[in-house]
């Protein structure tokens, strides 16, 4: 019977999984580029922590495949031990120990002993935290009272400088903490450490590829117009998006003076699929509804000067950590957790769909609009 299941990543698209995680893409971008679920690309990282594995390879001392055909064309020929290892210029154990692993005289095959070895050398080493129950007990008490992995290793060498059954580097505390198939410490450590991340970003490389709070050019909220700050002309939107799980997202867009808001579906969260949605969408719009946009410090909006240069829309940027700074923006979002809660998949529905939920909340009467709906205050506007 053919097994069921979703086909995994084929070696190479591991490697190459691997490569771009250690260059600082994010799981979006590594998925695209895979052309596979970003939940799939998470599962990889997931199983490992975040932490690159290591490359396998052969030791220098043991057997490789010539040195096995040289043993099995010994045997063949009837030679002894002693005269095999001759030529192969290792010790006569070294060629009675392989044989005695692998079928002895008459079952010996080169290849299949060397596929053998290979699988009995994944072993695992131990670590030193599950071998040691008095390290681990200290490791965890620190790890509760929120010291850092580093400031516990130097503190460990500290207090036994003659002792290195006692001492471990922090990188071996991160690599317990994120890879939980080593068991030697509970998960729930993790959210001890200053950064409650669940998987290990590599060190010496920017996250997200390094533009989130860096965007080239970013024009400041504080720059906006008066006229959009006080809402008193329309044309004027705030934008974000609105996250999903499987790293699924929707782009919402709230017109200041009359919450008007439009959901737009996007392929993924990097910037070029943001901004050419987002541009699409805003070019329908007519000239006197197309003023400024203004958006969070999320890396989505990188390539803010071709969504300018496509919609003649300038973008401005919030301060950093600050949701109220897009408040209507960040209402609407929370109205529309009614029909996408969170850790809902977004990827599955389609702008039809999309449409229909922000006609909801557009004819609904808001408070803030004297109990009119966002439509009629924007149908009086464009009269």
């Amino acid at each position: 019977m053919a097994k069921r299941g979703r086909v995994g990543l084929s070696h190479e698209q591991k490697a190459e999984l691997w490569t771009r995680w250690k260059a600082g893409e994010c799981v979006s971008d590594i998925a695209r580029a895979l052309s596979c679920p970003g939940a799939r690309v998470h599962h990889v990282l997931a199983c490992a922590g975040g932490i690159v594995p290591a490359i396998r390879r052969r030791s220098s001392r043991a057997l490789c495949i010539e040195e096995r055909e040289e043993i099995s064309r010994g045997i063949a020929a009837g030679d002894s031990v002693r005269r095999i290892a001759a030529r192969l210029r290792r010790p006569a154990c070294t060629v009675s120990r392989e044989l005695a692993r692998n079928g002895a005289r008459g079952e010996y095959r080169a290849s299949k002993a060397d596929e053998l070895a290979w699988e009995r050398a994944r072993r695992p080493k131990q670590c030193r935290l599950t071998t040691n129950p008095e390290l681990r007990y200290l490791v965890a008490g620190k790890l509760s009272a929120y010291w850092s992995p580093e400031q516990i290793s130097g503190w460990l060498k500290q207090q036994f400088p003659t002792d290195s059954s006692m001492r471990v580097s922090h990188e071996t505390l991160y690599r317990t903490l994120f890879v939980q198939a080593r068991g030697a410490l509970k998960k729930e450590l993790i959210g001890h450490l200053r950064t409650v991340r669940r998987l290990r970003r590599p060190n010496g490389v920017p996250h997200s590829s390094g533009l989130r709070g860096k965007i080239v050019d970013a024009v400041s909220i504080r720059e906006r117009p008066a006229e959009a700050t006080d809402r008193a002309v329309p044309g004027h939107w705030e934008g974000d998006l609105l996250c999903g799980s499987k790293n699924s997202y929707i782009a919402t867009l709230v017109e200041r003076h009359t919450r008007f808001a439009m959901l737009i579906k996007v392929a993924g969260k990097d910037s070029a699929s943001v901004v050419s949605a987002l541009s699409k969408h805003v070019r329908k719009l007519p000239p006197e509804l197309r003023r400024s946009l203004t958006w969070d410090r999320g890396h989505e909006m990188a390539e803010h000067k071709k969504f300018t240069i496509a919609t003649d829309v300038q973008v401005y940027f919030c301060d950093p950590q600050s949701p109220w700074q897009r408040g209507s923006n960040e209402n609407t979002n929370g109205l529309l957790r009614q029909f996408f809660p969170k850790k809902t998949p977004l990827s599955g529905y389609s702008q039809a769909y999309l449409d229909k939920i922000a006609l909801l909340l557009n004819t609904r009467p808001r408070k803030t609009l004297g109990f009119q709906t966002p439509a009629q205050r924007l149908a009086a506007v464009l009269q």
